[in-house]
């Protein structure tokens, strides 16, 4: 129940507001999201790297109507990648897109736009040495994801897609690309889906979760694990040892703020850690997710608007 009012909370304008102009409500922003700019994602990289995590950072932002901010959002990810290139950390950060933060939703040509500005981040990245990986959102835009993923691979055979364990589609989508040289990352999903297309109780979800894990690390791919499960992080290691795959054939990723001394012990261990870095002005869903997905961080959460003034 208090997921679904978190998300509803999400596309709540009102509440929206509220969050954004509680000052003390920054604390809790700044635990999961790096800041507004380039240079923040960046200094968090770096910090990261010292660490001796990966990052995969998002300019967050979804839904885009105009034109205009579709083209900055473009343009936003090529100047993180100079930027993370300059810094000497291109091979230790990724970038993640959403397809409608660069114009999937645009009147008439959306689709093509997108694809496009999607085309000039891959150029981007692949001159940098680095990769993208194409996020996926809600449940009617997966087959368009899938769509615009196989048409950028044609170029940039390493452009990651993102499958979520919650849609009861995504174990036939896990063996269509647990292919050679496919990049997946698996994680639950954390939009409001109905229950004709996605598992609604969190048994079901995880349990699907097991079996596109168990085709995901059985095939020919790189499959990258995105949970804070422990029992999920404790059967990667077990898969990996079933099917013989060494570290470095497979990653763990998870969210920035959340768990990071866990983190830092699977790093210990020589695994491969990819942190999943958001930033920019467009927090506010993002955030929203979050606390849906793990409803004890409502608490700081409420105390913090309690404590406005």
């Amino acid at each position: 129940m208090l997921r679904q009012v978190l998300l509803s909370a999400s596309r709540s304008d009102r509440v929206k507001t509220l969050v954004e102009t509680a000052p003390v409500t920054r604390g809790l922003v700044h635990r999961f999201v790096a800041g507004e700019r380039a240079f923040d994602a960046v200094r968090v990289t770096e910090r990261l790297a010292g660490e001796g995590l990966f990052a995969s950072i998002d300019h967050l932002g979804e839904d885009t109507l105009d034109a205009e901010r579709a083209r900055a959002t473009r343009d936003a990810y090529l100047t993180l990648l100079r930027r993370l290139d300059a810094a000497g950390l291109a091979r230790r950060a990724e970038v993640s897109v959403k397809l409608s933060a660069i114009g999937r939703y645009l009147p008439g040509p959306g689709p093509a736009i997108a694809l496009d500005h999607a085309h000039a981040i891959c150029d981007a990245a692949g001159r940098y040495g680095t990769t993208v990986t194409l996020d996926m959102e809600d449940h009617t835009t997966t087959d368009a994801t899938l769509d615009a993923l196989r048409t950028l691979r044609a170029d940039y055979p390493w452009v990651g897609a993102v499958l979520q364990a919650y849609l009861r589609r995504t174990e036939a989508d896990c063996r269509d690309l647990a292919t050679t040289g496919s990049r997946v990352r698996l994680c639950k999903g954390a939009y409001d889906e109905p229950a004709s297309v996605a598992f609604t109780a969190r048994a079901d979800v995880d349990r699907n979760f097991v079996r596109c894990l168990k085709v995901l690390m059985a095939g020919d791919g790189y499959p990258m694990v995105a949970t804070h499960d422990p029992r999920l992080i404790e059967l990667t290691g077990v898969l990996a040892a079933r099917n013989n795959r060494a570290t470095g054939t497979y990653e763990y990723q998870m969210l920035y703020g959340v768990r990071p001394a866990e983190q830092a012990r699977l790093a210990a261990q020589g695994e491969r850690v990819r942190i999943y870095v958001p930033y920019g002005d467009q927090w506010y869903g993002y955030l929203m997710r979050r606390l849906a997905e793990r409803p004890a961080n409502m608490t700081f959460f409420l105390r913090s608007l309690a404590g406005r003034g």
